[in-house]
């Protein structure tokens, strides 16, 4: 079992002067621990607390990552497909890769907060639409790794040249996360396209892998090629006293077949608690 740590919450002492300094810090300490991963949401207005809550824009949050980092894996966890035009996020993926020196997931959905969309002019059409443009955006990412750049016609996406250059580093591409437990289109989506899956720790987790196996069966996967990895709460408390239940809700994950437990920790600029992540819960998890 791997340990991924999910920034969120920015709202941090000292307010927006003092950010990128402790953002850096947190960044720095979640390397240096051991975190296999570190991602940020992509989302333009903060959804905890308040919209008005700090909040900073994902892919030059996760590039300022990158310099100050040099082993984690950095993600979306995960990028709005309709916040960015398929080239667009290919692109920047790509560039992330490159200069993190081949660390860069694309981490992918199909969107939902509406408000947000509305508010700043963003495309936000209805569920269905915005699952055909994240299969669309599916292949023509995965066209672009590859350094295909035959023109792309889809329903909703027309490109005349898939060019991409410097490729992707990582190989055969940047991994890519999809994020979501939508039973028929979501994991089919998985099974079809995804290195690796994001499910919430619910009580569903075995259900929504029995519904992956399923989905990769009638694709013709191999089911154990897919990395499996959730979302939860890993905040071990301001004086440890949640460890106990972080490294249960670990275990608990792994006997499912998580092999990767993601997640937020409140107040993640006391930087206490990351190493107590590292002391306490890496070392309990480790043979998971």
């Amino acid at each position: 079992m791997k340990l991924g740590l999910h920034i969120a919450d920015f709202t941090w002492p000292e307010g927006a002067p003092r950010l990128g300094p402790v953002l850096a810090d947190v960044a720095s300490a979640a390397d240096e621990a051991g975190f296999d991963r570190i991602s940020v949401m992509d989302h333009l207005w903060q959804i905890f607390g308040t919209p008005e809550n700090e909040m900073l824009e994902a892919y030059t949050t996760l590039g300022f990552l990158a310099a100050h980092t040099s082993r984690a894996k950095l993600l979306t966890l995960v990028t709005g497909v309709v916040y960015r035009d398929p080239g667009l996020l290919a692109k920047a993926v790509t560039t992330l890769d490159v200069l993190s020196g081949g660390r860069a997931m694309l981490g992918i959905g199909a969107a939902w907060n509406e408000e947000e969309s509305q508010g700043l002019g963003l495309l936000f059409p209805p569920t269905a639409e915005r699952f055909e443009r994240l299969e669309e955006a599916l292949q023509i990412c995965l066209q672009m790794f590859h350094g295909d750049e035959t023109a792309f016609h889809g329903k909703h996406y027309q490109l005349g040249r898939l060019l991409n250059s410097p490729l992707p580093l990582s190989r055969p591409h940047p991994p890519i996360l999809i994020g979501g437990g939508g039973e028929k289109k979501t994991l089919r989506f998985v099974a079809k396209y995804a290195d690796s899956c994001n499910l919430f720790d619910s009580h569903e987790v075995a259900h929504k892998l029995d519904v992956l196996r399923e989905h990769c069966t009638a694709e013709g996967r191999d089911y154990d090629t897919i990395e499996k990895t959730a979302i939860l709460n890993l905040d071990p408390g301001a004086k440890g006293e949640r460890v106990g239940e972080v490294i249960a809700d670990l275990t608990r994950l792994a006997a499912l077949g998580i092999t990767v437990g993601h997640g937020m920790v409140a107040g993640v600029h006391d930087l206490g608690k990351i190493e107590t992540l590292r002391t306490e819960v890496m070392p309990a998890i480790e043979a998971l």
